[in-house]
């Protein structure tokens, strides 16, 4: 009896779709062009965090350590400063490695150093990197307070940049994404509109007979339902084989290589999104089809 009842509403959703060819055209159209969208923000979202988590690794505040400091003070000061909160790890640069350093950025013009030992130009430091880069500040604050410190250095500038366009595509994707939505909501209950217009009647005499508001109401909760998964397939192998050739296009993939950065693995977000279109199709359509039968279901 339920497998009946289930292929009669497929039947009946299906069969509306195909009676009304032009107005669910409109619907699948509309629902791919947004859930396409929705990938795509979806997607720099998902990049544009995998890349601030790529700086944050690599991103550090250098602390420059008093040159009278002692071996046992420069040791406590590594403790103090590991032990702060947000910090990830901490890299000791002594005197002679911070010579060389420079050394090798002059290059061919390292001979400009000779002459020099570390002890007269250069001081020890530890290089900081932290957990999450909205801590700088914090962070900074926290060590200047440290004994044994001399100055601190670090990408201010660079971080607060990254973390505003991170926080503005956010800000943006959810806006143009709930736009979207509601105008996916709206077409997709215009069109199963004029469907139940146009089977007023048909309504009319079922419920005459006796049929509940749910056993009329299925049918086009269904077709809604169907036109958001078809769409969402639709839209899925469009994102998928879009991002599949940026991550093939090798200027593109060495232009980030050479900022340091690297794109997310589509398998990473594939399920993900795999879901999430499931259930924004499956709402939308629920929606609109509800909105729709309000008012031909009224007693």
């Amino acid at each position: 009896m339920k497998y009946n009842v289930l292929t009669y509403l497929i039947g009946e959703g299906f069969e509306n779709i195909f009676k009304n060819k032009k107005q669910a055209a409109t619907s699948f159209g509309t629902m791919c062009v947004i859930m396409i969208f929705f990938g795509i923000c979806f997607i720099l979202v998902g990049n544009f965090n995998h890349f601030i988590k790529q700086v944050e690794s690599e991103q550090g505040i250098q602390a420059y350590i008093q040159n009278d400091a002692t071996d046992e003070e420069i040791t406590l000061l590594g403790e103090q400063i590991q032990a702060l909160e947000g910090v990830n790890t901490i890299e000791f640069v002594s005197k002679e490695k911070a010579l060389q350093q420079m050394k090798d950025r002059l290059g061919e013009k390292s001979y400009l150093l000779d002459g020099y030992d570390e002890n007269n130009i250069f001081p020890a430091s530890y290089i900081v990197t932290l957990t999450d880069l909205t801590l700088t500040s914090n962070v900074q604050a926290e060590i200047q307070e440290l004994d044994n410190i001399k100055k601190i250095t670090s990408s201010d500038q660079t971080i607060s940049t990254l973390v505003k366009i991170a926080n503005g595509i956010k800000i943006g994707s959810y806006i143009i994404i709930a736009a979207l939505i509601c105008i996916s909501i709206f077409i997709i209950s215009n069109t199963i509109k004029l469907t139940v217009y146009a089977r007023r009647k048909e309504i009319s005499i079922m419920k005459y007979v006796g049929a509940t508001n749910s056993f009329i109401r299925w049918p086009f909760i269904v077709e809604g339902v169907i036109i958001g998964i078809i769409s969402g397939a639709i839209s899925l192998a469009i994102i998928t084989g879009i991002y599949l050739l940026i991550e093939q296009n090798i200027g593109f993939v060495e232009f980030l290589a050479n900022l340091g950065l690297t794109l997310l693995d589509f398998s990473e977000m594939f399920n993900l999104i795999l879901v999430v279109y499931l259930i924004l199709g499956v709402r939308i359509g629920v929606l609109g089809s509800s909105f729709s039968m309000r008012k031909y279901l009224k007693v």
